[in-house]
């Protein structure tokens, strides 16, 4: 297929991003519902203490989308580049090696969970009134972790074979799976922790094997058993185009455990306790999850129109899906931004009931913490685009800007000077300046003549 005939490169681009975005974000809410549901359910049935497990686990959760972000959108960014620059007979070995590399990596810190489960969560920041419900949940769910991995990347590597569509149904169905047996494992069967994270593992597994059966009849291009090996070239290729992605989840688990460490620290120092302030945040970060959802969800139905056509040299059609892309993130994050600040009580409410300083806690947090939530949609977009077009140098420093440039030593010093309530400042300045930094570079490259409607270069 010619670079001329493919569609990414020939139809509208606002009709592209409809027809990736949507599914995408789809996906995303899917995927985000695992945890969701888990936490509903759980503080239904457990309360505060269930809350604040699930939140000590939770780090588990931006390492398994790390690793399936470092081959699922680097593999999907170096196979449609390829593609846009006609080279057909390599783009088949990026898929190959990125589906081979996402088991091997899955499975190998599956099993170091399982070994090491006790040690991993005191490291995390576990209080011992949560050490049992967290152990519990963290041995079921590392059992998982490897089809976790596959289920989240492979839905990559199958939206960059132009089927987003495929793509939805594959986190779709293991969402429903898992909302279904939630109910019934801890309701029904009364099995608590252990049952939510089964349900988890068992939608995880089905999700997984989808995607494996997509990758084996690939559309665009055959994927032979030899493209499955790995190849140091096509490997380190993959992983320097997903490292920005991989990194900003490594530290957005690296954050979670100083945060839960910090919380558990400080609120032990306040009224509010050491639990309290963990399953506040616990709620807060799911609820977020679903904003970023379609955040994130949108970016990824940018990948493959800006890497398709920025390595078929049509920057207009670049630059256009792009600035729509931060158009319709701005909308939905001021929308949430809304939310959280209006209705943060009946927010923590859905999920269980509380103590008068729970509920305190929680509404103070959420207003605090989030109060720049409207500019979140700026630095996942910007830094994931400048990895898809392929300027990985550039996405890894813009991907780092707000867990670890910024947060991370706030997180640190601020509380020494204002206690608990420094863990909500810090988070607030992070979001302005991490917004200002990305906003500044992405103007920088917007400004490169190659963007201009009427560019002849080569």
């Amino acid at each position: 297929m010619s670079t001329n005939e493919n569609p990414l490169g020939t139809r509208p681009v606002n009709s592209l991003l409809k027809e990736f975005a949507i599914p995408s974000i789809i996906a995303m809410l899917v995927s985000s519902l695992y945890n969701v549901v888990d936490q509903f359910f759980i503080g239904r049935a457990i309360g505060e203490l269930g809350n604040a497990a699930t939140n000590v686990v939770y780090p588990l959760v931006p390492c398994s989308i790390a690793i399936a972000l470092l081959f699922g959108i680097g593999g999907a960014a170096s196979f449609n580049l390829a593609m846009g620059m006609g080279r057909t007979d390599k783009a088949k070995y990026y898929i190959g090696n990125a589906a081979t590399m996402m088991w091997i990596i899955g499975i190998i810190v599956g099993v170091l969970c399982e070994i090491f489960c006790t040690p991993m969560l005191e490291f995390f920041g576990a209080p011992d009134a949560v050490m049992d419900y967290a152990t519990v949940y963290m041995r079921i769910c590392a059992i998982g972790f490897p089809f976790q991995v596959v289920a989240a990347g492979y839905a990559h590597l199958v939206r960059s074979d132009g089927a987003p569509s495929f793509s939805m149904k594959m986190n779709l169905t293991g969402a429903i799976i898992n909302i279904v047996l939630d109910a019934l494992f801890i309701f029904g069967f009364g099995w608590g922790m252990a049952g939510a994270a089964a349900a988890t593992v068992i939608g995880q597994v089905v999700s997984a094997l989808m995607g494996v059966a997509y990758v084996a009849r690939f559309k665009t291009v055959t994927i032979n058993r030899e493209a499955y090996i790995p190849n140091r070239e096509d490997c380190l290729r993959i992983m320097n185009l997903g490292a920005a992605n991989f990194l900003n989840q490594m530290a957005m688990m690296l954050l979670a455990i100083v945060l839960n460490k910090s919380l558990s620290h400080y609120g032990a120092l306040s009224s509010y306790g050491d639990s309290i302030p963990l399953a506040i945040s616990g709620i807060s970060l799911k609820c977020m999850q679903i904003m970023m959802a379609f955040v994130i969800g949108l970016s990824q139905g940018l990948q493959p129109i800006a890497s398709f056509n920025y390595g078929a040299k049509k920057y207009t059609r670049v630059k256009e899906g792009v600035m729509r892309t931060l158009a319709a993130g701005a909308v939905i994050c001021v929308v949430f931004y809304l939310l959280f600040e209006l209705f943060p009580g009946q927010l923590i409410a859905l999920f269980g009931e509380g103590s008068e300083e729970y509920f305190e806690f929680g509404i103070i947090y959420i207003r605090i913490y989030y109060i720049f939530m409207f500019t979140y949609f700026v630095q996942p977009i910007v830094s994931n685009f400048f990895s898809t077009i392929g300027k990985p140098k550039m996405g890894i420093f813009l991907s780092l800007t707000r867990q670890v440039i910024f947060y991370l030593p706030l997180l640190l010093v601020v509380p020494l000077f204002f206690g608990l309530y420094g863990i909500l400042y810090a988070q607030a300045a992070t979001d302005l300046l991490a917004c200002l930094v990305n906003i500044y570079m992405f103007y920088r490259e917007m400004r490169r003549p190659e963007y201009a409607a009427d560019y002849a270069g080569a």
